[in-house]
């Protein structure tokens, strides 16, 4: 059926994005150093991430450090930390329930109704998902933006955007994506049903003769 299609589309897409949210959250390239004017450095590359930084030498040795403590870390890391880990959970909650309300599964079979509610329900929470994963991405970036226009930081403190930001921002349009296409079921209440076709009058009735 091509409403299973959809939805089966729709699942994927979602997916995909579950996993593009976990790999942007563990990434250590959140935002990279920065070589705008005469920024001179003994590193290569310098990266921070959402639990630990990095040095990567110009001999290619790379050198990670994981945040010591928790309370010294900057609002930004820790909103943005809790916003990756609520979207991944609220994914993983929307796979189970998305699994029972597709049609290409077994689950609810003889109530095709209470199935595309499931469905409904689970494209519902990926939304809301990727909304969490969306807002967590850009206002990390929203803050690298700001501190490096800002002339009162240093150059050398200066960073832009690292490769996790990207992932995280197409992760999150992907589960948006993945879970309009779940709550597009355009089922009715006759879903499941065969068509209904007009009623036939009975040949055997006379013909009734107006003047």
């Amino acid at each position: 059926m091509a409403n299973g299609g959809i939805q089966l589309l729709g699942f994927t897409l979602a997916f995909l994005g579950f996993i593009g949210s976990i790999a942007a959250t563990i990434m250590v390239e959140w935002k990279a150093s920065s070589y705008a004017g005469d920024n001179i450095i003994t590193a290569q590359a310098l990266y921070e991430g959402l639990w630990k930084s990095c040095a990567s030498q110009s001999t290619g040795q790379i050198q990670c450090k994981v945040y010591d403590s928790l309370l010294q870390l900057p609002a930004i890391v820790l909103g943005t930390r809790g916003l990756m880990l609520a979207a991944i959970l609220l994914c993983l909650i929307s796979i189970l329930v998305a699994c029972v309300g597709m049609r290409c599964t077994t689950c609810l079979a003889d109530q095709l109704q209470q199935k595309d509610k499931v469905a409904l329900t689970g494209g519902v929470i990926f939304i809301i998902a990727g909304l969490l994963a969306l807002v967590g991405t850009s206002w990390y970036g929203h803050r690298i933006a700001q501190d490096f226009y800002n002339p009162f930081t240093p150059t050398n403190a200066k960073y832009e955007f690292g490769s996790a930001l990207y992932v995280g921002w197409g992760s999150a349009v992907l589960i948006m994506i993945g879970g309009g296409f779940l709550c597009c079921n355009c089922s009715g209440q006759d879903s499941g049903r065969g068509p209904r076709y007009p009623k036939s009058h009975p040949a055997s009735q006379p013909a009734k003769d107006y003047v």
